[in-house]
């Protein structure tokens, strides 16, 4: 390799390693401007399960006219609760950690949620429900922990391909939901965190009222 090459080399592998800097940086300051990571601790339906039974249509016994020897085909919404809490990023050291302060805590405005299988089969309205947005307004404290609830399946889903055509049928649809929070700390930096919780979608026995 001649000296002229062998400085060109030099030259392009030194302007790749800055560019690749570049975009590492990009990424940190994307992620958040703010001194806070937003933390889910957890996601779990009303019996305390990781996992959620989506019955795709329900028969409801009760009220009227919806009897136990005539029950009434339904369509109901699925709801989870979500455990969020903060931690700094940068902690400080031992003899003078970094205490937080009223201005990092984080108001939640919004969510999103997509679900995807693991066979890759993941088309919405084909193989799995459509992604969707969904506001909610939850403040986690600059300490402790908040807990809120949230819509992670809607009745409209049901209603739509693939769920509906699972009604009356011994067949699953076996998902993985991954729900992601935005919001703000009190002095207006951009927020995330994911999560993710599986949801099993069927015709399942229902509870006996």
């Amino acid at each position: 390799m001649t000296a002229k090459l062998q400085k060109w080399v030099a030259g392009l592998g030194a302007v790749a390693m800055s560019v690749a800097m570049a975009g590492c940086g990009g990424e940190f300051v994307r992620d958040s401007r703010s001194p806070v990571r937003l933390v889910i601790n957890s996601i779990e339906v009303n019996d305390d399960q990781n996992t959620l039974l989506s019955d795709v249509i329900t028969m409801v016994t009760s009220p009227e006219p919806c009897k136990p020897e005539s029950p009434c085909p339904s369509v109901l919404n699925d709801m989870a609760v979500v455990n969020l809490g903060l931690i700094m990023r940068d902690p400080g050291s031992p003899a003078s950690p970094d205490a937080p302060s009223p201005l990092n805590q984080v108001t939640i405005n919004r969510y999103r949620v997509q679900f995807r299988r693991t066979d890759g089969h993941n088309v919405p309205g084909v193989d799995v429900p459509y992604d969707f947005d969904s506001a909610m307004t939850l403040t986690v404290p600059a300490t402790g922990a908040s807990e809120g609830a949230f819509q992670i399946v809607r009745h409209s889903a049901k209603e739509e391909a693939p769920l509906r055509s699972l009604r009356f049928t011994g067949d699953i649809i076996s998902t993985i939901a991954e729900i992601t929070f935005y919001g703000r700390d009190q002095a207006g930096n951009e927020i995330s965190a994911s999560g993710s919780m599986g949801v099993d979608f069927g015709d399942f026995a229902d509870k006996k009222n």
